[in-house]
């Protein structure tokens, strides 16, 4: 994995995900104690509460829990949820279909690089645990400011590298490389992907740096509120208004 680069990385993701897609939500409940639905809720409420009203979009969208919370904001009009996997998309489109959504969420295969969305089409992007399987996050950042309308907002759900050095930051990533593995294998009779999963996270940002990324991108008010003991954090930044 670590010997993979650009499009074949994507590929290799994207056909991890695609394996793991019908016990993907089962896992992230069991690795989150539940918790990743009351996150989602939080950064999709921060998202919402821009005062625009009109269309979302969430990238990564897996099986669309986030793009669910979005729609239950009454000044989101649609919400166009993409994803690189087309197993996600489908197990996605059957959530909508089941709560009567179909008509307001709209689930397609998408590159979060390279956005098939003109200009300042929506008044909000999300990604809720997507960014650190991107490519190249500073490109990604800059599509999501490109398609949000001025004083909208880009909203990042994501697992994060600690921060410091103290027993935390050394004792939970030891765990997280082992456990991990264990569960996935256990749960989703898959040890790979949830062995990819820690080493994304160890390669990943920290908190902060995440934050640095999203204002070189020409996001202002950039903020961050850490959650799970430090590995989690939700980053919201909002397009100027000129």
């Amino acid at each position: 994995m670590a010997s993979l680069r650009g499009p074949q990385r994507a590929r290799y993701v994207a056909e991890m995900f695609g394996r793991i897609s019908k016990r993907y939500d089962l896992l992230n409940t069991v690795m989150t104690g539940g918790r990743h639905y009351a996150w989602r809720r939080m950064a999709a409420k921060s998202a919402a509460d821009s005062g625009l009203e009109g269309c979302a979009l969430d990238l990564a969208t897996g099986t669309g829990d986030f793009a669910l919370d979005l729609a239950s904001h009454p000044n989101v009009s649609r919400v166009v949820g993409l994803d690189f996997t087309p197993e996600m998309i489908t197990l996605a489109a059957q959530k909508a279909q089941r709560k009567s959504l179909s008509q307001t969420l709209e689930f397609g295969v998408g590159d979060a690089h390279a956005l098939p969305f003109a200009d300042e089409s929506f008044i909000c992007v999300t990604v809720g645990f997507g960014v650190r399987n991107f490519i190249d996050v500073p490109a990604a950042l800059a599509e999501m400011v490109r398609v949000i309308k001025p004083g909208g907002r880009v909203v990042i759900l994501e697992i994060v590298r600690l921060e410091g050095r103290g027993l935390r930051a050394r004792v939970l990533p030891v765990y997280f490389r082992y456990a991990t593995p264990l569960l996935g294998a256990a749960l989703a009779g898959n040890r790979e992907a949830y062995t990819y999963l820690p080493q994304s996270v160890e390669s990943f940002l920290r908190a902060n740096q995440l934050a640095e990324l999203m204002e070189k991108a020409g996001l202002q008010d950039v903020r961050y509120r850490s959650l799970g003991l430090g590995t989690v954090a939700i980053h919201t930044g909002v397009k100027p208004l000129n």
